[in-house]
């Protein structure tokens, strides 16, 4: 798959890594330009990886993912998106992003803005809640007996598998957490499962969430995991 990546922040860069070396072809962008973006381009030559402008990573992309700054959403190309699976990375913080006032009073959440925007395509909110370096660090082959989960949220059904096989390849297990506007809210910083290393049993506890049909949810309270 080509995927156009749009920030290539610690999160941006780390997801174009990990995408590149499961074989996918990766376009990405920042806001300083392609020329500013060669020694992250050298990790990726072995999947045909480039870099180009937003506009590029968002029409060449089958799918895209977002790791910009909130506060910069409303920047993002909309051309080229229609249709499409876009992954929101984002987090609204206040102190950088300046006060929205829709967010700080609750009538909204950051990645309903961002479909907003992006009004044709299918916005997907996920690799939002985990530290960028656990990211890196702590996906594990699906044959392990312990994995790390991540929340994901949508409104499409289909864009919403397409990301849980992204997730999944990527060593972690996705839980479903609900639509943007609910799920999005417990997504959220601030939230349970917010810079917490879980299980997909943990996380579900954490948000009050029933188990899929046929797991067990395990007993007694859950915590925090942490790798070791």
């Amino acid at each position: 798959m080509r995927i156009g990546i749009i920030g290539a922040g610690h999160v941006g860069g780390t997801l174009a890594r990990l995408l590149a070396k499961h074989g996918h072809e990766i376009l990405i962008a920042n806001s300083r330009g392609p020329q500013t973006l060669v020694d992250l381009v050298d990790d990726l030559v072995g999947a045909g990886g480039r870099a180009v402008t937003a506009e590029e990573a968002a029409q060449g992309g089958d799918l895209v993912i977002v790791s910009v700054p909130f506060g910069r959403y409303a920047e993002l190309p909309v051309a080229g998106t229609a249709d499409k699976t876009v992954i929101d990375t984002t987090n609204y913080y206040p102190e950088r992003d300046g006060h929205l006032p829709e967010l700080d009073r609750d009538e909204t959440t950051s990645s309903e803005l961002v479909q907003a925007h992006l009004r044709d395509a299918y916005v997907i909110k996920t690799f939002n809640t985990m530290y960028w370096e656990h990211l890196r660090d702590f996906g594990r082959q699906s044959s392990a007996q312990f994995r790390y989960a991540l929340p994901v949220s949508g409104d499409d059904e289909r864009a919403k598998r397409t990301v849980f096989d992204l997730v999944e390849l990527l060593g972690f297990d996705p839980v479903d957490v609900g639509m943007l506007a609910t799920g999005g809210r417990r997504q959220q910083p601030g939230t349970p499962v917010y810079g917490a290393d879980l299980t997909a049993a943990q996380l579900r506890d954490r948000l009050g969430l029933p188990a899929p049909w046929g797991v067990p949810t395990p007993p007694g309270g859950v915590g925090s995991v942490r790798r070791g």
